[in-house]
Formats: C-alpha cells, structure tokens, sequence
C-alpha cells in the first residue's frame, strides 16, 4: 500500500487526527539483533544467545526494545511521505512503551496516527503517535508518541537536479 503523500506542511495539517496507515511486514531477524547489539554494546543473553534464551522467559531471543524504536526510521516512510520540505528532524518522544516483546524471527508493522501539528519557526513540529505490531499477538511490542520537525524548503533553493 503506498504511503499516505503531501507535496506540503500546509497540507499535512488536513491529516491531523487520522490514521494515517500501516507498513508493510517486517522480519525481524537474529542476524539484525547482532547488529544492533555490536551497535549498541548491549549484549544481553536474552538477545543475542539463541541457546540460553530457548529457556529463558519468552523461549527465543527477543529484539531490543530500543531496536525495535529504531525500525520506525525504516518503517514509518512506508506510512508518510511528506515530499516538499526541504528537512525532518527527529525532535524527541513524549512516551515509549514495549508492552510486548518481538521474538526472533517474527514479522513487524508500523502503524500511525498524525495526533498534531503545530507551527515552529521555519516549519512545523508534528506528534505522530505510532505502535509496531507483532504478527499473531494481541499486544503491541511498541507504542509511542513521537515529535518530528518539518522545516520548509529555503527561497530560493529548488531541489538538486
């Protein structure tokens, strides 16, 4: 499904309060946990030790919880596309929750709502509240009410060519 789509700032305030869709599946796999392990230094055993997680308490390994945070980088592009601002910036989170952990090997999506929009200098700074589901659980294994800022083209700079 493509990406809900606005060319401007002017028309992302018409979406305030909608739902503005869902990414497409996501694997999460074991040879990504590693990666954000080796990234972060964060080497726990129920993440990165497939033998000892298999008696731990969720049986597998589980992704970090701040890897899972991470994919909406990935995954919230698939949802929005906000095509005529010349910057997004990542501003901050207001609340994140894990409810729920994302076993290896199972499939993610994101889904969003735009939850406000409001003026800043040179743009606006929007809430977008999003949770990435687990396929077959009935909890999400994130939820979170994230602040980015989109900053307008500047006059008289036209996009690369």
């Amino acid at each position: 499904m493509p990406p809900t789509s606005v060319a401007t700032i002017s028309e992302l305030h018409a979406l305030v309060g909608t739902h503005l869709g869902y990414s497409e599946w996501f694997e999460v796999t074991q040879e990504r946990i590693n990666l954000f392990a080796r990234a972060t230094d964060d080497y726990q055993w129920i993440h990165v030790d497939p033998v000892r997680a298999a008696s731990g308490p969720f049986g597998s390994t589980i992704a970090h919880g701040y890897l899972t945070l991470s994919l909406v980088s990935a995954l919230l592009p698939q949802v929005l596309d906000v095509s005529g601002v010349g910057m997004v910036v990542n501003y901050g989170a207001n609340r994140i929750r894990f409810p729920a952990p994302v076993p290896v090997g199972s499939r993610i999506r994101l889904s969003a709502q735009l939850a406000s929009l409001e003026e800043v200098p040179g743009g606006a700074q929007s809430q977008v509240n999003v949770t990435i589901e687990v396929e077959g659980s009935s909890k999400p294994a994130l939820a979170a009410e994230l602040l980015f800022r989109y900053y307008e083209q500047p006059s008289g700079s036209g996009a690369p060519g």
